[in-house]
């Protein structure tokens, strides 16, 4: 892909907010990605691919700690469409105890993405 359309399609994805701003990320280092996918039990903030693997990422950002449910829910969605669980910590919202634990066990990969600046270095 040309960098030009590569560039629009980043620019694309940003427009939905927060979670836009990660897929884009998740575009920029060769997935296709599919926003607001539907799964059997319920709606995952994208669906990422790329040879063969297949990832669904919810994406978790504000005030409020991850809690387990939220850890719970991911690996149920996934779970139903044969995705490997991924939850994205954007910005400063922390990850309680608990969540940590529970992803652990139920095998969710839990990311930080601190902030997202675009522009020239």
């Amino acid at each position: 892909m040309a960098w030009s359309k590569r560039a629009q399609v980043l620019k694309k994805l940003r427009r939905h907010g927060v979670v836009g701003s990660v897929a884009a990320l998740y575009a920029a280092a060769g997935f296709s990605v599919t926003i607001g996918f539907k799964t059997p039990k319920g709606e995952v903030g994208f669906l990422a691919r790329k040879g063969g693997e297949v990832y669904a990422v919810d994406v978790h950002y504000g005030s409020r700690p991850l809690s387990p449910e939220q850890v719970e829910a991911i690996a149920s969605k996934a779970g139903s469409i044969s995705a490997r669980p991924i939850l994205v910590v954007y910005g400063r919202a922390k990850v309680s105890d608990e969540a940590w634990a529970k992803a652990r066990e139920l095998g969710v990969k839990v990311k930080h993405v601190r902030r997202l600046f675009y522009g020239p270095h």
